[in-house]
């Protein structure tokens, strides 16, 4: 079975590839999640992140934005005690600011869901990749999403950051298409190829 070889390197990237990476999501909490993980990993590997997840989910309480943007003094002090998660003031006080911008764009959207995936236009974006090289840090739509989030009040939320997310959440089919995993994810053709 080919894969993506940035899967190759161990048993939880490789189930993370299998299972996660570039399913599209809907969920307004996994959505948050993965905008808050995406800015933890900035500067440091997926693998970290994901080694950290499990206590990232304990420590944001299952990344509900609710209790997150409620997040005082006290409690950014214990996460960064917290040796389970990136302990960086930066991006701790991020994931409560962007908590509460994510609270005002579900009440201005009805969902994020509503809102975040207008930057594909509603569908997976269809990429036919053929090498890692050929994979962009960022694109067009990656900016534009940057580019809004910095305007509503998002931190942690660079270009690269945003085209990390987009194929985290399935925003974008960036499995390469000789991985098995590609095809098991495209959509009608018609629909956003590139």
């Amino acid at each position: 079975m080919t894969r993506c070889a940035w899967a190759a390197s161990s048993d939880l990237l490789t189930a993370y590839h299998d299972r996660e990476w570039g399913v599209p999501i809907h969920d307004d909490r996994a959505l948050f999640e993965f905008l808050i993980l995406e800015g933890a990993q900035a500067g440091l590997s997926w693998s970290t992140i994901l080694n950290k997840r499990p206590a990232y989910r304990v420590a944001f309480d299952r990344f509900d934005p609710r209790k997150v943007a409620r997040y005082d003094e006290a409690k950014i002090a214990a996460l960064l005690g917290n040796a389970g998660i990136v302990r960086n003031r930066l991006k701790v006080r991020a994931a409560v600011r962007n908590a509460q911008a994510f609270l005002a764009l579900q009440k201005e959207f009805g969902s994020f869901d509503s809102y975040i995936w207008k930057f594909a236009d509603g569908v997976p974006l269809q990429n036919r990749r053929r090498r890692l090289q050929d994979v962009p840090a960022r694109t067009a739509e990656s900016d534009a999403m940057s580019k809004d989030l910095v305007k509503r009040g998002f931190t942690f939320v660079g270009s690269t950051i945003c085209y990390a997310f987009m194929q985290a959440t399935g925003m974008v089919n960036d499995h390469l298409v000789e991985c098995f995993r590609h095809k098991e994810l495209l959509l009608e053709p018609s629909h956003n190829q590139r």
